[in-house]
């Protein structure tokens, strides 16, 4: 064949792949909904009320009754888990409905009943009758880089170091190893104890908005912060389906049991029916430090089952061109 015929048929091969492009529904209506929402956005901070205007009704209320009725001496925390507690219990378990939504969309295959083998003893018979059809070695490669990306081996996989200063100088990449440098682990060494305390503290003590909501969101951020500096099996104890939904749920059934004993006992949902303490101590609040601790079981689990489920998140939604065809041309439409 020719230089010009070989152009030709490149050409006709890559077209229709640089042809592709993502389909592109409705711009007018993209563009409504982002200047709605920009002119709501404005409005609200052209009206948010001066240092010096009067407060809101909820705002007084809640400067009024903080200290007599819960001995709470953070008037948001009165409106969050005393006044509005009932709201609160419902924003806490929108989360847990986001969280359960997000397992089912990356949720592994389910499993199958009989032989589980069928893929790789067809792929042994397939090199036995005929090896020239079998993977070939640059497959073989790109399948163990794919394993070792993911995390996994197999036997005959190189071994890989276990940090970056077993790495011997010199070597290409990219980088194989599973933590960062020692300068970084050591940093994240010194701060995950002060982040744990201080995610602690914001739900042990009533003085931080909200306290159980933040606390666990710094919980999460301690955990991911060593995922990232020590690498996944370093956190595989800790962030396991099981053991995470196990606590998520305790912490749920805790909240519904603190919110639900008001109702039984004092004639109210979320009402107080624990002994108060001393204000700014850990005891003070009653009801109020018990739903904060709750919140933060619940709300630190709940974020790292999502976002741990889309990190190990192997497999797309959507079929490829070829996985397409082959169902079509199967007649059934199975997959595997």
């Amino acid at each position: 064949m020719s230089s010009p015929d070989q152009r030709r048929a490149l050409d006709q091969a890559v077209r229709p792949e640089a042809a592709e492009h993502e389909p592109e529904h409705r711009r007018w209506a993209g563009v409504v909904l982002v200047a709605g929402m920009a002119a709501a956005l404005t409005a609200a901070m052209v009206t948010i009320p001066r240092e010096h205007a009067p407060l809101p009704a909820i705002a007084r209320y809640a400067m009024e009754v903080a200290l007599p009725r819960w001995r709470l001496s953070e008037p948001v925390n009165e409106i969050v888990y005393g006044t509005r507690g009932f709201d609160t219990f419902g924003e806490t378990f929108l989360l847990l409905a986001a969280v359960v939504s997000v397992i089912v969309i990356t949720r592994s295959r389910e499993a199958r009943r009989g032989y589980f083998g069928e893929e790789l003893a067809g792929r042994r018979e397939q090199v036995q009758a005929d090896p020239a059809e079998g993977d070939d070695a640059s497959e073989r490669t790109a399948q163990a880089a794919e394993r070792r990306e993911q995390g996994t081996r197999e036997s005959g996989d190189p071994a890989e170091p276990a940090t970056p200063d077993a790495t011997p100088l010199g070597t290409p990449g990219p980088e194989t190893a599973d933590a960062m440098t020692v300068v970084v682990r050591t940093g994240i060494r010194v701060a995950l104890p002060i982040l744990a305390v201080g995610g602690l503290y914001l739900a042990a003590w009533g003085f931080s908005p909200g306290g159980g909501f933040p606390g666990g969101a710094v919980l999460l951020g301690v955990l991911l912060l060593a995922y990232a500096g020590f690498g996944r099996r370093q956190v595989a104890r800790v962030v396991r389906p099981g053991l995470l939904e196990a606590i998520e749920m305790a912490g749920a059934a805790a909240i519904i049991a603190t919110e639900a004993l008001g109702l039984a006992l004092k004639g109210s949902f979320s009402a107080n029916w624990l002994p108060l303490a001393a204000p700014q101590t850990i005891l003070s609040g009653g009801i109020a430090q018990l739903f904060s601790g709750s919140e933060l079981i619940e709300v630190g689990t709940g974020l790292a089952i999502a976002i741990f489920a889309l990190i190990g998140m192997g497999h797309d939604w959507v079929p490829d061109q070829d996985g397409a065809s082959d169902a079509d041309h199967d007649g059934r439409g199975d997959r595997r």
